[in-house]
């Protein structure tokens, strides 16, 4: 499959700069435990953006990565960004493929790291198949992943639920997983992985710090309207549900004794 695919948040500009913006504030919590110090080739799937690309080739100098999406739009955007960064030329390709049937030989690469791919992929022990087929034995390989089951906010905002609801619900209907998180170590186990280990990474939240609490909902305000345009088309949403969990969104916001609470999963393992 080429060119773009249905995929809840859309492929405006605006949403490729969210999507860099969502890897920037991941991104201390996200990699506090990734260590691909020596990997020489990696194989990123599901690149997007190159929103991932950009941290990993900045954080680990020594790597080539080769990053793969079905995505013709997004994978413009990734390589039209990393060719501007400095110290970047030379150590990125960008492939139009897709993950469950990739073109490459066994043994081509080293490590594979994997973020927010798998809850939009219809077949993840396929994917996750291939990748173990491409890989060298004894590669590592990364995979992060939501478990949307976890989110809670106070104070009670019941626009926010409807609407995080129809979120869920109309990924499971595009064969999607807003709960893979959860299954990755399952799956890993299932394909013959070594020394699978899987963590969960939270954002926690609440009066003892305040600045970064408003900055989480805020930013995750923005995920949510991210995909209000595709759930308003479908009638998963009306715009009366959207405008109503934009204002309790901010009243969370400026709430002084709210909290924000996700989780998600982090999988470690070794082909």
């Amino acid at each position: 499959m080429a060119g773009d695919f249905p995929y809840l948040h859309g492929f405006s500009k605006d949403e490729q700069e969210r999507l860099r913006k969502q890897a920037r504030f991941g991104e201390y919590t996200v990699y506090q435990n990734v260590n691909l110090t020596n990997v020489s080739h990696l194989l990123e799937v599901g690149c997007g953006v190159g929103a991932q690309s950009e941290i990993i080739l900045r954080r680990f100098p020594d790597i080539h990565l080769t990053g793969i999406d079905l995505s013709t739009n997004q994978l413009s955007s990734a390589r039209h960004r990393l060719a501007a960064l400095p110290g970047f030329a030379g150590r990125f390709e960008m492939k139009e493929m897709d993950a469950t049937k990739m073109s490459f030989g066994a043994n081509s690469f080293d490590g594979a790291f994997l973020c927010w791919i798998l809850e939009h992929v219809p077949d993840p022990i396929r994917t996750l198949s291939e990748v173990r087929r491409v890989l060298r034995p004894g590669s590592p390989v990364y995979i992060t992943e939501v478990m949307n089951a976890s989110f809670f906010l106070d104070p009670y905002s019941p626009n926010v639920w409807k609407y995080w609801m129809a979120f869920n619900e109309y990924q499971l209907k595009q064969q999607g997983d807003p709960f893979v998180g959860a299954k990755l170590g399952n799956f890993l186990m299932q394909l013959g992985y070594h020394d699978v280990q899987t963590e969960v990474k939270t954002w926690f939240l609440d009066n003892r710090q305040p600045q970064a609490r408003k900055d989480c909902v805020e930013y995750w305000t923005e995920l949510l309207l991210s995909a209000s345009d595709q759930l308003i088309k479908s009638h998963c949403v009306s715009k009366d549900v959207v405008e109503g969990m934009k204002e309790e969104m901010a009243t969370v916001a400026n709430d002084p004794n709210a909290v924000f609470y996700y989780s998600f999963i982090q999988a470690h393992a070794r082909t």
